[in-house]
């Protein structure tokens, strides 16, 4: 998937890379997913407040995304991509709401993403490798 708008926010604010943007969309669909709440062809396109997602629950949506894609190594993929807290997932997530690419409700807010967890406790040192799931 590839935003335009991303290339923009990029240029904007150079802190995150573009596949970080890319990434939080993917893991906003599958927070959504998990939690029952993905939008299913709205009549108006519009994505109402049975889609919300808050910020905490999409924290928790990325780390499980994060260790499903990249395992051991995510990690480090987040660091290449300048994420270095959870806040971090705010910033991008409020750039993506300020370039009109992602929607917030008037709760949200960038504090709902501080210190969800502590990423290397979340990513390293709880890895579970899920063998119920391997293929």
């Amino acid at each position: 998937m590839h935003h335009a708008g991303l290339a923009e926010i990029v240029r904007r604010d150079p802190r995150y890379t573009y596949e970080a943007y890319e990434f939080v969309f993917e893991a906003l669909s599958h927070t959504q997913k998990k939690l029952g709440r993905l939008p299913r062809g709205e009549p108006s396109g519009e994505v109402g407040p049975q889609h919300h997602v808050s910020g905490p629950e999409l924290c928790e949506g990325i780390r499980d995304l994060a260790l499903r894609e990249f395992g051991l190594m995510a990690r480090t993929v987040l660091r290449m991509w300048g994420i270095h807290k959870t806040g971090d997932f705010g910033e991008i997530v409020f750039n993506l709401v300020e370039s009109n690419l992602m929607s917030k409700t008037n709760e949200d807010d960038r504090k709902d993403f501080q210190n969800v967890y502590d990423l290397d406790e979340a990513l390293v040192r709880g890895y579970v490798i899920q063998l119920d799931e391997a293929e």
